[in-house]
């Protein structure tokens, strides 16, 4: 059974409470939320209300090395008149799907919270990551958060879960109904790291008013 952790808390992922082993060929690190409904009543529903407007949450990965910091920032490319930052680094998000390793990527970019489960997902094989990487730090943020006034205190059943390559649901971390997230639009959610030859996993829930994560990275530069 999945261990529901509190912000602070630490579990081994290789092992659960009864000391069965997890298979960490590969992690899926799942991110889900729901859009909270409006109380419209009936006229409401009648003419199509009930309901917020559409939220963007992103999940974003750094991988720091032992100084805590990230060490490749990627570069800038130009894609089609667009230029995108970050590109092909140490950081995983919307527009640098998958890591130049190939043991860590993120399934796509899911841009309503819409259906069951995991609307997100970052995928990371740990026991094939460079020994050069230390942590992975798992942010989450709202897309243009500020400029359509939108927050984390407005978004219903939020979670963070480490599952195994066998579909094994190691860890769960839930925030829902907590005023202090009000006004805040981005978070690190959580963290893996290497100790004493195992990886941990640890709930963080540390909310910033930013929408972009970059603002966070400056930390890690």
């Amino acid at each position: 059974m999945a261990i529901n952790l509190v912000k602070g808390q630490t579990i081994d992922l290789r092992k659960n409470d009864k000391g069965e082993s997890y298979d960490l060929s590969s992690v899926t690190i799942g991110l889900g939320w729901d859009v909270k409904q409006q109380s419209g009543g009936f006229l409401g529903k009648l003419f199509g209300g009930g309901k917020e407007e559409e939220y963007d949450l992103d999940a974003i990965a750094f991988l720091l090395d032992n100084n805590g910091k990230v060490a490749n920032l990627g570069r800038s490319v130009n894609n089609n008149g667009r230029h995108i930052n970050f590109f092909e680094g140490d950081i995983i998000f919307f527009n640098s799907l998958k890591h130049p390793s190939g043991n860590i990527w993120l399934t796509g970019d899911n841009r309503t919270g819409e259906g069951d489960g995991d609307d997100e997902q970052i995928i990371v094989k740990l026991d094939a990551l460079d020994p050069k990487y230390d942590k992975i730090l798992f942010i989450v943020s709202i897309y243009q958060g500020r400029q359509k006034n939108q927050h984390f205190g407005m978004v219903d059943n939020a979670f963070i879960r480490a599952v195994d390559s066998k579909g094994h649901e190691i860890a769960r971390y839930s925030l829902s109904g907590n005023s202090s997230y009000n006004g805040m639009c981005a978070m690190t959610f959580a963290e893996a790291y290497r100790k004493d030859g195992t990886w941990k996993f640890r709930a963080i829930g540390d909310p910033h008013h930013t929408d972009s994560f970059v603002d966070i990275l400056e930390k890690y530069k």
